[in-house]
Formats: structure tokens, sequence, C-alpha cells
């Protein structure tokens, strides 16, 4: 989703791998698989951000996956 990230590709790579095999693990339709996603976005955000900070940080990270699938053409 990120152009640049302060983390190599090679560990965001094999993280997003780990996490495809679990839903085909699981046979999880996509409709699943995003709700999944979103509970794990919360909870991250919940549990490690400061509550100062979790609106904006969401709006960043909201903009961030639009823009990746308008320019995923």
């Amino acid at each position: 989703m990120a152009k640049l990230s302060k983390y190599p590709d090679k560990q965001i790579d094999t993280i997003t791998q780990e996490l495809i095999a679990v839903f085909e693990k699981h046979k999880s339709p996509v409709d699943l698989s995003l709700v999944v996603l979103g509970n794990m976005v919360t909870n991250l955000l919940v549990s490690s951000v400061g509550v100062n900070q979790r609106e904006i940080l969401a709006k960043t990270f909201s903009d961030a996956l639009l823009n990746s699938i308008k320019n995923s053409n």
C-alpha cells in the first residue's frame, strides 16, 4: 500500500504472504477477510496509539488505502 516505507520490502512481503496464507487456510471470502483486517487495524489503533492520534492515523491510513486502489489500474 505505501510507496515509501522505513521497513524493507522483504519484511513487508513476508508478513503479507503469511497473512494471505492464513486467509487461504481458512478459505476466507473477501468480505470476511476485510472484516478481519478492519478489526486488526482497529485493535492496533486502540491498543497502540494515543487517543489524540487515533483519528488522524485512521484518516491517513484510509486515504493511503483509497490512493492505492485508485492507482492500481
